[in-house]
């Protein structure tokens, strides 16, 4: 093992901050996943895999779930009140022994794609069992863990509070990050994160595209970076809108032009399909005659930047031209070059994976892909990607059904924390390649079931309040 001095004191930072804000648990562990390039420790037993910090307050988080003195009465408490929860450990199980025995029941079967020896690729080779069964699965576990340790806590008392501070942290620091990582280059100073770099990843942080610095933030990629910016821009975008909070508004517009710069085309290709449902509740807004305030800044926005665009080139025709090059570069013409050729053949190798395990599947971080869904059908084959959808139905469906039981405040989080989730799921649709949706996922997951269940029990509890009284025996009566 390979110990990171840095690693550590981000660890412990990130704890103080936690402590500080009154979320040591919560906070702390929401606040980590910004750090997308960093670790403690490098484990060489299992191929060099260095564990990311969030991993460590996610355990954190686990272990004081489980030194609870009633835990196994708030267990059976959480089971069953949280149905999800047992679609999420059947998952758990079958990744767990899909990982051990589906790369050995069907190795040599079909061709799949692995990091090389030396972490320096993506090479194609037979199907057998390799280092990443272990740590994609542990990875995966780690989140469903969290899952059911967060409904603990969230059904025992109201902390949602501390997911609100958690989320806000993250985008602050998201962006914070990301900014400094941009104005260190324009400035040329190189990478200036460099140092918080300490995971045993292949760091593509000092490139450039079509003239244009590419950010990455505390990641190690600037695709990396896109995606966990569409999510952070998803938590900090809804939050404003349901809220009207002015420093959430401000965020979203420092989000939002970070992906924009960001030359990524998992930011552009992203952020195109968010603004669909973005468009189609404005016009929901201006057909039902419910315009607020945010609606009329959007729009007004919007025309601004139009009106800038215009009077640019009008007096500028050619100013725009690095910009255009930059999009023909990383959208239009992203699909015929090298990058986008291999990632296709990645995708195409790892469906044929799936029919060659007849829909079994090869097991949980058996191969990479270069799409989220696509990997998550070859790893876990149809069984498994039934169980995921299932799952995802629920983060799709957030407080549907039980909105009128929660309060303004606890809706506008849950909500910004769902949107927080879909959007990191769109981004990793287009570019993750790991069948593991991400902790973001599991943590929404988690905050959604919970709140269900708290509505459900609170609506109950209303409504027998207004339960006519059962009539008395009548033996009572005569008595």
């Amino acid at each position: 093992m390979q110990f990171s001095i840095i690693g550590l004191i981000v660890c412990f930072a990130v704890l103080t901050a936690g402590f500080l804000a009154r979320g040591a648990l919560i906070v702390s562990l929401i606040a980590s996943l910004a750090f997308g390039a960093t670790a403690v420790v490098a484990i060489s037993s299992l191929g060099g895999s260095s564990p990311l910090i969030y991993t460590y307050f996610a355990i954190l988080l686990i272990v004081s779930v489980a030194a609870r003195r009633l835990i196994w009465r708030e267990i059976g408490t959480v089971f069953g009140q949280v149905r999800p929860l047992w679609v999420l450990c059947c998952l758990m199980v079958y990744a767990v022994v899909g990982c051990w025995l589906l790369p050995r029941l069907f190795a040599g079967q079909t061709t799949v794609f692995v990091q090389s020896q030396l972490r320096q690729g993506v090479v194609e080779s037979a199907l057998e069992p390799v280092s990443a069964n272990i740590s994609q699965t542990a990875y995966f576990v780690l989140g469903g863990l969290v899952t059911i340790a967060l409904c603990v806590l969230l059904l025992h008392s109201d902390r949602m509070d501390q997911i609100r501070r958690g989320f806000l942290f993250l985008c602050v620091l998201h962006a914070s990050m990301g900014m400094l990582d941009l104005l260190g280059k324009i400035a040329g100073a190189g990478d200036v994160l460099q140092p918080i770099r300490t995971a045993s990843y292949a760091m593509l942080t000092n490139v450039g595209q079509s003239g244009f610095f590419r950010i990455a933030g505390a990641y190690s990629e600037a695709s990396a970076f896109a995606g966990a910016s569409l999510g952070c821009l998803g938590f900090a975008y809804t939050y404003w809108r349901r809220t009207d909070w002015a420093p959430a508004k401000w965020l979203t517009l420092v989000l939002l032009a970070l992906i924009l710069l960001s030359t990524s085309s998992t930011a552009y290709g992203g952020l195109t399909i968010l603004v669909v449902p973005v468009a189609i509740s404005l016009l929901i807004a201006v057909l039902s005659n419910r315009v607020k305030k945010s609606d009329l800044q959007i729009v007004a926005a919007l025309v601004v930047v139009l009106l800038v665009v215009l009077a640019v080139t009008l007096y500028n025709h050619r100013f725009f031209e690095p910009f255009a090059r930059l999009l023909d570069s990383v959208v239009f013409d992203k699909a015929a070059s090298s990058s986008g050729q291999e990632r296709t053949y990645w995708n195409m190798k790892s469906l044929q994976a799936l029919t060659d395990t007849q829909g079994l599947g090869i097991g949980f971080g058996s191969s990479r892909a270069s799409s989220w869904p696509i990997a998550v059908l070859s790893q876990l084959g149809f069984l498994g990607t039934a169980m995921v959808a299932a799952l995802l139905f629920v983060v799709l469906r957030g407080l549907h059904g039980v909105r009128a039981w929660v309060d303004p405040e606890t809706d506008a989080v849950v909500s910004s924390v769902q949107a927080c989730a879909l959007a990191g799921i769109v981004g990793g649709s287009l570019a993750s390649g790991t069948a593991d949706p991400g902790m973001i996922f599991f943590i929404a997951l988690a905050v959604i079931s919970a709140t269900r269940a708290r509505a459900r029990r609170s609506a109950r509890a209303i409504e027998g309040d207004y339960l006519p009284a059962p009539p008395m025996p009548a033996t009572a009566q005569r008595t």
